[in-house]
């Protein structure tokens, strides 16, 4: 499923969108602007603002709050990967270079409480303060996620339980508040933001899922470097399910070789082998259906809409995306 098709019917409410993303940045500093220019370069797919669009005409009438909302996700988030690159000291993200590649990790971690600064400053002087509420209380349970991985990464010693706590809170936490802010701007009440909430954070899930299969998929546009999660020692659903699956003997080895030979393509490869002759894959895509299925079920609690439609569209692309 093309994922341009899905976006095509809200184009014009993506290009009102950007408009207040990129007013909302800009800067007298003369570096500022060129870092800000050089992000803006890369909008991405677009995901998260088209979880926030969809969700708000799901629930109503798509407005200004709507935009605002999606573009404070979106210096939010932006910020958060701004700051993971200078954690995982990453030279690149999507095939292009970071900007603690470029211009050094003082600036990238200024750069991201610039846009942090600004997210929170542009729900304040609009007084959007319920959705400010939803994405602070984002902006920590990401935090503690990235931290509990941080924590796992050096004991190696993650479970099944582990990896999905993880995954909750950065990626399911993320698309939850996309999708809970995108109701709240349309002043859906609390049962349908409640709902839009726990969709999001299915559907969250299910889409990190992807990623982590995508990751051990060698895929010419992915833009993602293969294995890159066992070379920054982030044990994934597809490896922890063949880890567990093993005599402790062969477990031990192959956590000796993620420690001390991350770094080494043969090594890497000879683990991407490895979980791909397991069931590791096939395991982690049973359990992307398990949640992209939950998603969908609490959608069945709305009437039926252009947006619902939608919806679905974006949960069945992400079972065969290949970026």
């Amino acid at each position: 499923m093309n994922l341009y098709n899905i976006k095509k019917p809200i184009l014009k409410h993506l290009v009102t969108y950007q408009k207040i993303l990129t007013n909302a940045i800009k800067s007298d500093v003369p570096l500022l602007n060129n870092i800000l220019n050089y992000l803006e370069e890369e909008k991405g797919k677009q995901i998260r603002p088209m979880f926030v669009i969809f969700s708000a005409g799901l629930c109503g009438n798509i407005n200004i709050t709507t935009y605002r909302a999606a573009a404070m996700i979106e210096l939010l988030h932006t910020a958060s990967l701004l700051h993971d690159d200078v954690v995982d000291n990453a030279e690149e993200r999507r095939g292009k270079k970071t900007i603690n590649n470029i211009w050094q990790n003082k600036i990238a971690i200024l750069v991201g409480d610039f846009l942090v600064s600004k997210g929170i400053l542009l729900g304040i002087e609009n007084k959007d303060f319920n959705i400010i509420s939803l994405l602070v209380k984002a902006s920590y349970e990401m935090s503690e996620g990235e931290l509990l991985q941080i924590e796992k990464s050096i004991s190696l010693n993650i479970t099944e339980n582990d990896y999905f706590n993880i995954i909750t809170k950065k990626t399911g936490i993320l698309i939850a508040s996309c999708c809970s802010c995108g109701a709240v701007s349309v002043n859906a009440p609390e049962n349908k933001i409640n709902a839009m909430y726990e969709f999001g954070k299915y559907a969250g899930i299910a889409f990190q899922i992807r990623d982590d299969i995508l990751d051990l998929e060698k895929k010419i546009n992915s833009g993602k470097h293969h294995g890159n999660d066992i070379k920054e020692k982030k044990l994934t659903l597809p490896l922890i399910y063949m880890l567990s699956n093993t005599s402790e003997k062969h477990r031990q080895k192959i956590i000796n070789s993620i420690k001390n030979h991350k770094q080494n393509p043969e090594k890497i490869n000879e683990i991407i082998d490895m979980v791909k002759n397991s069931t590791g894959i096939d395991y982690a895509q049973t359990k992307l259906n398990e949640y992209q299925n939950k998603a969908m079920n609490i959608l069945e609690q709305f009437n039926d809409n252009t947006f619902k439609k939608l919806l679905q569209k974006l949960l069945i692309y992400n079972s065969s995306r290949e970026g």
